[in-house]
């Protein structure tokens, strides 16, 4: 492929808990990995719901319809017990701000511990509000468990997410996941919504052209 320059960089802007983000996990993990060592690739946490105070009671008809579809659409497997929680709040800041602490202390691994709070949702069904819940998969990346603490429950964690959300916001993203290409000092838009690997690499290398 072409020569890049080293300012070209592929921004994924999704949520943990955005379920067609996760039916697109495999998808963005082949684009990621084709132009591995020719193209940065960074995440953007887009801030689905968060700080949202509605429950699985409030909400459990409206996702389970919207579960379905992805699972058909994308074979991701999903666990629907979590829907019959009627007491777990769908705040989706949580685990957007861990992955957000993830990115600070070992950014080498932000992405694939992006995928693995995924799988603790939709396919362990964990409470990414409890942050005990989160600790195996620290460990599993040798990540300090009380720096890891400490910095989650901290005024710069809570205001740096808040700027990942309102980053996406100022590049126009209105929907989850959006695939954006930065060109040297040009923003393109290479995708919004679920696609397949193949279609986002063809936008990216007519670009790069």
């Amino acid at each position: 492929m072409n020569v890049v320059m080293s300012q070209d960089t592929i921004y994924y802007i999704g949520d943990p808990l955005c379920s067609w983000c996760y039916g697109f996990a495999p998808q963005i993990s082949k684009v990621k990995e084709h132009y591995q060592g020719d193209l940065e690739f960074k995440i953007i946490m887009g801030g689905l719901r968060p700080n949202n105070t509605e429950t699985m009671k409030d909400l459990g008809d409206f996702l389970k319809h919207h579960w379905e579809q992805v699972e058909e659409r994308s074979g991701q497997p999903f666990n629907y017990k979590l829907l019959e929680d009627h007491s777990f709040v769908y705040d989706t800041e949580p685990p957007a701000r861990a992955v957000w602490v993830v990115r600070q202390l070992k950014p080498e691994v932000e992405f694939a511990f992006f995928k693995d709070v995924q799988l603790l949702f939709y396919s362990e069904n964990r409470n990414t509000n409890q942050l005990d819940n989160y600790q195996k998969l620290i460990e599993k990346y040798n990540i300090d468990w009380n720096q890891f603490k400490e910095l989650f429950h901290s005024e710069v964690a809570i205001n740096g997410v808040k700027q990942d959300f309102q980053f996406s916001s100022q590049l126009g993203v209105r929907g989850f996941p959006s695939v954006l290409l930065k060109r040297k000092y040009q923003w393109f838009l290479v995708s919004n919504g679920y696609t397949d690997a193949s279609n986002i690499q063809k936008t990216i290398d007519k670009v790069l052209k």
